[in-house]
């Protein structure tokens, strides 16, 4: 089923934001791809042997979440910073990009969905790394989205948006009043803002062949703040901080989870679970469909791990 956000498109229409970005050049194949519930994605092979992913946006008018205003330029833009200061993590080339779409290169391999790869998984733990030595000048997301000169307040803002978010479609959420400000000085300690890819999850990782990191997808949600933000969605519904050894961490290597490190990382899996709860609605997800109950089911659980 197409989600709202996903707009139709046509072979006809594909072709057309083809020869704009990239010039008069034939079409050989056009597939639509499944798999995400945002954008509409389709894989072209070219003529002169190239093959590429088009990716669109919502149509305009289209109600989606306040964090996800600008969401396709900001792929170009994390792909770009990632290919020019991390050149060892296997992202895709812009080719070309608008407001509403994105051309990039067909990076090779298959999603981790498909097939389980421990060495894949160890291989993006060093990546992510990697990639985290990259800090911005600001904590939060870019353009007019929630941003702030420190973590605390910029987290906050995230969170606040997705709460005005779940008022406004009448999403369902536990009580959130007061968590994050009794753990303030917590999500203080964290100083500097790192690159943050965020979307992790299983889907958005590729594997080659051999089983190793062919690449990674789908950065349109990045944004800078702690680096454990990026530990959550690699072990989805799961404590990675209680897996010392799942390959991630084994690529990773962070420092010992600390006290203040498990805060943390329970606070990022509440945003992570009011998030999927709170665009539920916009992706046409019937609440009486069993997510909604077992998302709240493991947000209840998080915050009754930070009031203990």
């Amino acid at each position: 089923m197409r989600s709202p956000t996903q707009v139709a498109l046509s072979r006809a229409d594909i072709a057309a934001m083809v020869v704009d970005g990239l010039g008069p050049v034939d079409i050989v194949e056009a597939v639509e791809l499944s798999g995400g519930t945002f954008a509409t994605v389709w894989r072209v092979s070219l003529a002169d042997g190239r093959d590429v992913v088009v990716k669109v946006g919502p149509p305009p008018g289209t109600r989606i979440l306040r964090y996800e205003r600008g969401l396709i330029a900001a792929e170009a833009e994390y792909f770009r910073l990632v290919r020019e200061r991390a050149p060892g993590v296997p992202v895709p080339q812009v080719l070309a990009a608008s407001d509403d779409w994105i051309i990039t290169t067909l990076l090779p391999g298959r999603p981790l969905t498909s097939e389980d790869a421990p060495r894949a998984r160890t291989e993006l733990g060093a990546a992510i790394a990697a990639v985290h030595e990259i800090s911005g000048s600001h904590f939060g997301y870019a353009g007019d989205r929630p941003s702030a000169p420190d973590w605390p307040t910029a987290f906050g803002a995230i969170v606040a948006a997705l709460r005005a978010d779940a008022a406004e479609w009448n999403v369902p959420l536990p009580p959130l009043d007061g968590v994050l400000e009794r753990h303030h000085d917590v999500l203080a300690a964290v100083t500097r803002p790192t690159l943050l890819h965020f979307d992790l999850w299983d889907g958005n990782v590729l594997v080659s062949p051999s089983g190793g990191l062919a690449g990674l997808v789908d950065g349109e949600r990045y944004l800078y703040g702690d680096p454990l933000l990026d530990l959550v969605s690699p072990a989805l519904f799961r404590r990675i901080e209680d897996e010392p050894d799942h390959p991630f961490l084994r690529g990773y290597r962070p420092a010992p989870f600390d006290a203040a490190a498990r805060i943390r990382l329970s606070l990022y899996r509440v945003h992570l679970y009011v998030l999927m709860i709170t665009e539920g609605p916009s992706r046409g997800i019937a609440r009486n469909d069993g997510r909604h109950d077992r998302l709240t089911d493991l947000l209840t659980a998080e915050l009754t791990l930070l009031a203990a």
